[in-house]
């Protein structure tokens, strides 16, 4: 079925956003792999290109656009261009919403133009080794002393937390209050106290670094709080439909590059004297595949426009997440089987995908958070 969401600029930015991917990603994707991490150039690189931040305003260096078909193309590109690694979704589809519309002229002027560039690298700190989803659970806490904040705590499953120059924390700031008592603290890197603990070697998603955060005694100004005192909750809160939308995209895109690669496969590789694809139920497989990522594009491409338009409620993000991760994954799984043993070979891009996209089901809410929040809708 044809897109029919995007404009002639869209596409531009498409050509755009893909040979950024094909210069300076997928070619050292391998190394990222095997380092752990990505390396900074490439950030600086999409910075120039004007792939990050395009949501700011034009004094700080962006380009004040909000259209988040944008950070679909992005999505999409990334995948189809085999690249690993660089945490541009983290920067231009969760970070733009706590840094544009929780900060004063000041912390605008302070962080925006090194976001923009590519320059400073951010990280959002909100799991913690007893606190995942239950976001009302942190234990990070922050007292004020003077003109100053006062952080002390750990942070785990942190997206970009070795390479980040800029970490949001979620803390504690009345520990009596509940979820009421949690506040947005902005940590920059080299504070003293600020600590990186270990790069997590993770199942999959290898060249993205996910690391432990610890903060003993870090002191930060007072005017680092960004969003309103006791009401980071909330503020979190009204960011999580984007985000699972964000996840969304990216799992529908991973599942898509899958099929491709499997559908090349399946007209190439022979046996018993004939393509695998021309077997019935290789045939049949392949064709289960294509109708459940048609009827996932057009759900996935109606939530990019309704969140355009302002209208996307936190229960068709949670929907568009849990049907395309766990979706994805299933097709991701069948997609391998069709490669037989190659598929299970590293040095096969097919099982890269297939480890990169089990999370998807876990970050930003569980498939079971996802059912519950779809399940609160209901009435019942």
């Amino acid at each position: 079925m044809r897109r029919t969401i995007f404009t002639a600029e869209h596409e531009l930015f498409r050509d755009t956003a893909r040979t950024f991917y094909l210069r300076e990603c997928a070619p050292n994707a391998e190394q990222w792999e095997r380092d752990g991490q990505v390396g900074r150039a490439a950030w600086a690189a999409a910075g120039k290109a004007g792939l990050i931040g395009w949501q700011f305003p034009e004094e700080y260096g962006g380009q004040g656009i909000w259209d988040f078909r944008y950070n679909a193309i992005m999505a999409e590109e990334m995948a189809a261009t085999s690249s690993v690694g660089i945490g541009l979704g983290l920067q231009n589809d969760v970070i733009p919403p706590y840094l544009m519309h929780l900060t004063t002229p000041e912390q605008k002027a302070r962080w925006l133009p090194g976001v923009i560039s590519g320059e400073t690298i951010c990280a959002l700190a909100l799991s913690e080794p007893a606190a995942g989803s239950d976001l009302k659970g942190i234990r990070t806490t922050a007292r004020r002393d003077g003109d100053e904040w006062v952080i002390d705590g750990s942070k785990t499953f942190i997206t970009n937390g070795i390479l980040a120059d800029l970490v949001i924390v979620a803390c504690k700031t009345d520990p009596e209050a509940g979820h009421k008592g949690i506040s947005l603290i902005v940590v920059e890197r080299d504070t003293g106290g600020f600590e990186r603990g270990r790069k997590l070697d993770k199942v999959g998603m290898k060249a993205q670094d996910t690391a432990e955060l610890f903060f003993h005694d870090v002191r930060v100004p007072a005017e680092n709080l960004i969003g309103q005192e006791g009401r980071g909750f909330y503020h979190m809160m009204g960011n999580l439909p984007t985000e699972r939308l964000a996840i969304a995209v990216s799992s529908l895109a991973a599942a898509e590059r899958a099929y491709a690669l499997a559908l090349e496969y399946a007209k190439t590789r022979t046996a018993f004297g004939q393509p695998i694809g021309q077997f019935q139920a290789n045939r049949f497989a392949l064709a289960d595949i294509k109708a459940k990522l048609g009827v996932a594009r057009v759900y996935v491409d109606g939530c990019i426009m309704a969140l355009f338009q302002g209208e996307l409620t936190p229960e068709e993000a949670a929907a568009a997440k849990y049907w395309t991760s766990e979706t994805g994954w299933e097709v991701i799984d069948r997609c391998m089987q069709l490669f037989g043993g190659y598929g299970y070979v590293n040095e096969y891009e097919i099982a890269r995908i297939w480890r990169d996209s089990r999370v998807q089901r876990v970050f930003g809410g569980t498939s079971e958070i996802m059912q519950e929040i779809i399940g609160r809708s209901l009435g019942l």
